[in-house]
């Protein structure tokens, strides 16, 4: 389905995408998925009224104020804090496993950005170089001071030693 209003190579360019992020999602061990099912679902409204409900009632029943009803963990509630603190435990371990591997998705991604940024400065690079010899060709004035300065290739490696000099200083 494409809509009207996208250019048809952006519309490609989502297919493609989606079709990637498909793939890495079909490629995820059961052991990811689950650990991502359960960070959806503990990050969300739902898990925290269920989690307010169920410490109310254990308030509630623990608190002796239900005639007929004894409490199995009166105050200060140890066994609600073992819960909790066991519970704790297991939901870092999964926000983990689920941020370690987004983690590394935003590295992947960071990396095609980065190899399309530099394939992006080498093409404009060669554009202003070929825009300057069509101006020449036609005998045209350089009006833009900088011209001489942009149409030279940047090299990555010498930014990046730029900038830790620039850090370090």
């Amino acid at each position: 389905m494409s809509s009207p209003s996208v250019n048809p190579l952006i519309q490609k360019n989502i297919r493609t995408l989606l079709s990637m992020r498909r793939r890495e999602e079909e490629s995820m061990s059961a052991g990811t998925r689950i650990a991502d099912a359960i960070t959806r679902f503990t990050g969300s409204i739902p898990f925290l009224l269920i989690h307010a409900v169920l410490v109310v009632a254990w308030f509630v029943i623990n608190t002796g104020i239900i005639p007929g009803v004894k409490p199995f963990d009166p105050f200060p509630f140890v066994m609600l804090a073992m819960a909790a603190s066991v519970e704790a435990i297991f939901l870092s371990t999964f926000v983990l496993i689920s941020q370690n591997r987004q983690a590394a998705l935003a590295d992947k991604r960071a990396e095609l950005d980065l190899q399309i940024g530099l394939l992006t400065e080498h093409e404009v690079t060669r554009l202003i170089q070929m825009v300057e010899v069509l101006m020449r060709h036609h005998g045209l004035p350089n009006q833009w001071g900088d011209l001489e300065e942009l149409k030279q290739e940047v090299a990555p490696e010498r930014v990046l030693t730029a900038i830790e000099e620039e850090l370090t200083d």
